[in-house]
């Protein structure tokens, strides 16, 4: 039984301008796989080794699998759909798996536009991939495929949604098979070392207008940290790793664990040997002020902070429930802790202005953030904020839904401009830290780190893969008007998607309204580092709207 996972071959010119980075799902999945009794995997990395078309199908005609499973995120998902169609063409009796989180969102719209697909995967993958693999493996495909939870599938002219699945109560129980990876491929440009993305809980129970992370997993689960030290261990006595990124939407999040972590990292000497960087929020660095310093010496080195907005109102419209004055006080104590701060700002709204861009731009001074993050405001079509803005996404070209691409068009300026004075926001943010920052701050590690940063910045601007500049012809001020970001207007909603939506409406709104009395995005009168949280509790056991059965017609529905 022989089975091939693919990564596929996509760039933005957005996170990737800091290293390639390896893909830890493949690996998350295939040591469940071995663990189930299947050790033929093979993987198939096509983005970090830029395979064309061609060279994908002579792999595959190559391997001969009998499974093909690939993953996508949104703005890769036509990337994967190719895939999975040239596997089609070489290898016709493999069975074609997709999964990840657009397609769990959005199976109707993906079996629509890309019918070859035999069967999507439905949230995590560990557990039900595995199953499927069974089915296939014991001859019970696709006889049997009803009977298996977490998929869709077409079924003649019907799109078929099985049971959603439970999600993975035992994250202790997947050990990653990392010796699926090239990891001499795998290098974090600012520190030229090998890079890894561990991670160490899944799930948020915070609910953020503009994230679907909380909805894809459900529940907020967390390992034991010992645990998770062990795999960072093996990455670096096996795999020479040398810096990682947890994972997680936010670490943070449970402080006792977090710092059981730290501690753990510490008591193996595992930070003279290896760095690490999270994503977090604003609240959980000022509820930790106290504990900055200990976490610098566990290794961590770089914290990118959601700040989202300099204005308060578009804070207030995130949900975020924290203050622009925050942001400037987790800046500085993270910085009085000798950790790098990147401060993460959303743009491109539709009442964006010239004057508000300006505001973010003099904030990021004000503040002095080591790094600064200007991110396309990109509403997810699975997102709560996509059906609440209807008809003023005007863009359905999902390729184009990477961050660094202006989906909504503000009212005051188009799209072109909107990507110059982004643009001039980097380059004067970046001049300074060149000039009077970066060289001159600190010695030995911080300085090495910020001109490896500087250096990062730099090789992407040289190549004009940065926001994809290269791609869309933009030069400086002087193109703004011939700037051609090349979107799709022939790619709509499918109407099998659509009908779904409208259909699940008002079970999304009844949803809402048992989670009304969840704080979101650490708006919570009681933080999670005073609890022992178990490993499968935060918001209630329910599926969410986009993944509760139908049962009257014997599908799930997708919503919202």
């Amino acid at each position: 039984m022989r089975i091939a996972l693919v990564h596929p071959n996509y760039h933005s010119g957005g996170a990737e301008i800091a290293g390639n980075w390896p893909p830890a799902w493949a690996a998350y999945l295939a040591g469940s796989l071995r663990a189930a009794g299947f050790d033929d995997i093979h993987f198939v990395d096509a983005m970090t080794n830029d395979l064309s078309d061609e060279e994908i199908a002579e792999r595959f005609a190559e391997l001969q699998p009998d499974v093909i499973g690939c993953t996508a995120i949104t703005p890769s998902i036509y990337t994967a759909e190719r895939v999975l169609e040239i596997a089609l063409r070489t290898c016709p009796d493999a069975v074609r798996v997709l999964g990840g989180i657009h397609a769990t969102f959005m199976y109707k719209q993906v079996l629509s536009e890309a019918p070859w697909i035999d069967v999507i995967v439905r949230g995590e993958g560990e557990e039900i991939f595995v199953e499927l693999i069974r089915a296939v493996a014991e001859k019970r495909w696709p006889a049997e495929r009803a009977e298996i939870e977490g998929l869709a599938y077409r079924d003649g002219d019907q799109i078929v949604a099985t049971r959603a699945a439970p999600t993975v109560k035992n994250l202790d129980g997947i050990e990653a098979d990392w010796s699926l990876l090239e990891w001499e491929k795998y290098i974090y440009v600012p520190l030229g070392t090998r890079v890894a993305i561990p991670n160490m809980a899944r799930g948020c129970p915070f609910t953020c207008s503009f994230c679907s992370q909380w909805k894809f997993w459900r529940d907020y689960r967390i390992r034991d940290p010992q645990k998770v030290v062990d795999e960072i261990e093996e990455l670096v006595e096996k795999y020479d790793v040398g810096f990682f990124i947890l994972a997680d939407e936010e670490p943070t999040i449970n402080r006792k664990k977090f710092i059981e972590f730290c501690e753990a990292l510490i008591a193996r000497g595992l930070p003279d040997r290896i760095k690490w960087g999270i994503n977090t929020r604003v609240t959980d660095i000022l509820r930790d002020e106290e504990y900055l310093h200990f976490y610098r010496r566990a290794g961590l080195v770089h914290v990118s902070l959601g700040t989202e907005a300099a204005a308060q109102l578009k804070l207030d419209r995130f949900n975020k429930e924290t203050k622009v004055e925050d942001n400037r006080r987790a800046i500085e104590l993270l910085r009085n802790a000798d950790i790098f701060v990147e401060a993460q700002f959303i743009v491109g709204l539709e009442n964006e202005t010239a004057e508000t861009l300006e505001e973010t731009y003099q904030m990021a001074r004000a503040w002095d953030p080591d790094l600064a993050n200007w991110a396309m405001y990109t509403p997810w079509p699975f997102s709560s904020l996509f059906r609440e803005l209807g008809d003023k996404v005007e863009v359905f070209d999902f390729s184009k839904y990477n961050f660094v691409t202006p989906i909504m068009k503000p009212e005051a300026m188009d799209r072109g401009e909107l990507l110059d004075r982004v643009m001039n926001n980097y380059r004067r943010f970046y001049i300074k830290k060149a000039l009077f920052h970066y060289p001159w701050r600190g010695t030995g590690f911080r300085r090495r780190y910020l001109l490896g940063c500087l250096k990062a910045f730099l090789k992407a601007g040289f190549q004009r893969k940065f926001y994809d500049l290269g791609k869309v012809n933009y030069w400086g001020p002087q193109s703004k008007k011939s700037v051609d970001f090349h979107f799709d207007e022939n790619r709509r909603i499918a109407p099998a998607q659509a009908e779904d939506w409208e259909a699940a409406s008002e079970r999304a709104a009844r949803m809402r309204a048992e989670r009304a009395d969840v704080k979101a995005c650490g708006g919570s009168t009681e933080q999670m580092a005073d609890f022992d949280l178990p490993d499968a509790q935060t918001v209630p056991e329910t599926e969410p709207a986009e993944l509760v059965p139908d049962n009257a017609q014997g599908r799930s529905v997708a919503a919202e």
